[in-house]
């Protein structure tokens, strides 16, 4: 099976609509003001007292007719970045439960999957390929607590994985994202660069794009880019999720397809003060900001706007909690195997809810699982403008 190559189908690196374009799609999905048939069903009016949140953040948020209980819900999906197809299902997977985990929320009612099978597979790669992506997508979903009950499958000119999930939840079950105050501190909770670290290792085939970028890294540093790349993005947001509650975030969403600007942004937008968000630090896959920097603007992984897939949680944290959230995180996902923790990267002042990267921002380089930092960077607690 051939890597999957979105520019041979007429397709940008990219999948998603550009942010500009997608509020402005969006517009017409606001639901109508208060006295114009909100809250009503034939005849019958219901309280639906709580809080509400709709389209443009991760996840929809619905009061519902019974007992204080809301309705969370989100979908996502997109087209394959990495070979393995066990572990795109798995990163598709991980990537939908972040919309949830996003809000402090650990536990999912429901999934369900959307699968397109490309009509350009033969039959022998069809059913070797799309078993493995399943699996993937049925045990991440397992590893959340959850269960795939149904979904949709389609025959597309493209392969595209991805899904629905639902919960009902009880107001101190999530947290909305718009309680940040001027002093809190920005945590992320997975380094930066997947998204380069990818196109990179489809390049080590591709002398014309080798060639741009073999004087600042080499093959074997590729070659492991892109493991951390591809096991980051499978990894569950669940942890940092259940510490939001215990260490009070303030407010978080995931970062994905807009990048950390874009998402930090949105954030921002969403916020009840007048606040603004401050970004001093990067913590990014080791090599990958050099390899951005010799691409010119392909990525622009410095400046915040390079795509990410299932990436970390970006959360206001207040400033006596944050470096005990990092260690705490840190800690837990060795418990259990795995590697990293978190990252203070910012800070929240006041402002006009607008987010920025600062002109130099320090550059923490991430190592690849089973080696550790050779450099104080990667402690989440000695920046001296932070913490």
């Amino acid at each position: 099976m051939q890597p999957f190559k979105p520019e041979e189908h007429g397709l940008d690196r990219g999948c998603k609509v550009p942010q500009e374009a997608l509020l402005k799609l969006l517009a017409g999905l606001e639901p109508p003001s208060a006295g114009e048939g909100a809250g009503k069903t034939g005849e019958q009016e219901f309280d639906v007292s709580g809080p509400r949140l709709g389209v443009g953040m991760d996840c929809c948020v619905i009061p519902l007719r019974h007992g204080g209980l809301s309705l969370v819900q989100t979908t996502d999906f997109f087209y394959p970045l990495v070979e393995d197809p066990y572990m795109m299902g798995r990163i598709a997977c991980a990537n939908v439960l972040s919309d949830l985990y996003a809000m402090g929320i650990t536990e999912c009612d429901n999934m369900l999957m959307l699968l397109s099978v490309s009509q350009k597979m033969n039959e022998k790669d069809r059913e070797r390929v799309m078993p493995l992506m399943i699996e993937g997508f049925r045990d991440a979903a397992e590893e959340g607590g959850t269960s795939v009950t149904g979904g949709q499958t389609v025959v597309n000119p493209w392969i595209i994985v991805g899904g629905v999930a639902s919960v009902v939840c009880q107001p101190n079950e999530f947290i909305m994202p718009d309680g940040a105050v001027p002093g809190d501190v920005l945590v992320l909770t997975k380094p930066l660069g997947t998204q380069v670290a990818v196109n990179a290792h489809q390049w080590l085939d591709q002398p014309e794009r080798w060639n741009k970028i073999k004087l600042v890294v080499s093959k074997e540093e590729v070659k492991e880019a892109y493991q951390e790349a591809m096991f980051s993005m499978a990894t569950l947001n669940r942890t940092a999720a259940g510490l939001m509650h215990k260490f009070q975030a303030h407010a978080a969403t995931d970062v994905t397809g807009f990048g950390l600007l874009g998402h930090a942004n949105n954030l921002a937008a969403q916020q009840k003060n007048d606040v603004a968000f401050v970004i001093h630090n990067l913590p990014i896959i080791a090599k990958m900001a050099a390899v951005s920097k010799a691409c010119g603007k392909l990525f622009n992984l410095i400046q915040g706007t390079s795509a990410i897939s299932s990436g970390g949680l970006l959360m206001c944290l207040p400033r006596e909690q944050a470096a005990k959230f990092c260690s705490e995180m840190k800690s837990q996902r060795a418990a259990t195997g795995g590697q990293g923790g978190a990252w203070i990267i910012g800070i929240v002042e006041k402002g006009d809810r607008r987010a920025r990267i600062i002109d130099k921002p320090r550059i923490i380089e991430v190592p690849p699982r089973g080696r550790e930092a050779t450099s104080p960077a990667t402690s989440p607690a000695t920046s001296p403008n932070l913490a």
